[in-house]
C-alpha cells in the first residue's frame, strides 16, 4: 500500500522515513478544537480522528492507500499543555514542568479502504511518563532563544537540548513523546499484513 502521512511535523515525517516507509506528506485543514469533557489520552484521540476525518472529507482513498495521522499533548495535574503563543507562555509552561512528572499522550489514526463502501478508521493512543529536574530560568532562557518552542506541545521538543540536558527519565517510547509512536505504526502494518509501497 502507498501511505500518506497527513502531518505537518518534520519530526513525525523524520521518524516515518526512519522506519524505512515510502509514503507522501500531505497537509490537513482540520478544526483542532475538541469537547471540554475530554481529558487525557481522549484529546488527541479525538484529534487525530478528526484529522483523519477531514482528509478522507475531501479526498477519496483508493483501495491501496493507508492514511496515518496523528495527535499529540502534554497532560500535566488535569491539564493540557498545547502549543505556546508567545515566548513568555513558552517560559510559563517551562516553569510548571520544572521538577515534575508529566504525561505525554500521542494518538495516532490508520485509515484504509476495505471495500468500495468500507472505510476503516482505527484510532490508538501511547502514554510516556517525562520527569523534568528542576529548571534554573537561565535553563528557560536559553532555551526559548536558540530553539522554537512554539511549535511544540509543552513548550518542548525532548531530542533538543532541553530534552538532552535536563529529562531525568522518561517511562514509555521516546517517539511517542516525540509524537509518534513508531511501535505503534510497525505493529499495525505488521498485524494488518500491510507492505509499504
Amino acid at each position: 500500500m502507498h501511505i500518506i502521512l497527513g502531518s505537518q511535523s518534520p519530526r513525525r515525517r523524520e521518524l516515518l522515513t526512519g522506519l524505512d516507509l515510502p509514503h507522501t506528506d500531505v497537509t490537513i485543514d482540520a478544526d483542532e478544537s475538541y469537547p471540554a469533557d475530554l481529558a487525557g489520552g481522549d484529546i488527541p484521540k479525538y484529534i487525530s480522528r478528526a484529522k483523519a476525518e477531514a482528509y478522507t472529507r475531501t479526498h477519496e482513498l483508493s483501495d491501496d492507500e493507508l492514511l496515518i495521522t496523528s495527535d499529540t499533548i502534554v497532560w500535566l495535574n488535569g491539564q493540557v499543555l498545547g502549543k505556546p503563543h508567545t515566548p513568555e507562555e513558552a517560559r510559563l509552561m517551562l516553569r510548571n514542568l520544572s521538577g515534575k512528572t508529566h504525561q505525554v499522550f500521542t494518538a495516532i489514526t490508520f485509515a484504509h479502504r476495505l471495500s468500495t463502501f468500507d472505510l476503516r478508521l482505527s484510532t490508538e493512543v501511547d502514554c510516556c511518563d517525562v520527569t523534568f529536574d528542576e529548571l534554573s530560568e537561565a535553563d528557560i532562557d536559553y532555551y526559548v532563544s536558540h530553539y522554537r518552542p512554539l511549535d511544540k506541545a509543552g513548550a518542548y521538543g525532548i531530542q533538543e537540548w532541553i530534552g538532552l540536558a535536563t529529562v531525568s527519565r522518561i517511562e514509555g517510547s521516546y517517539f511517542t513523546v516525540m509524537g509518534f509512536p513508531t511501535h505503534l505504526v510497525h505493529r499495525y502494518l505488521r498485524e494488518h499484513n500491510i507492505t509499504a509501497s
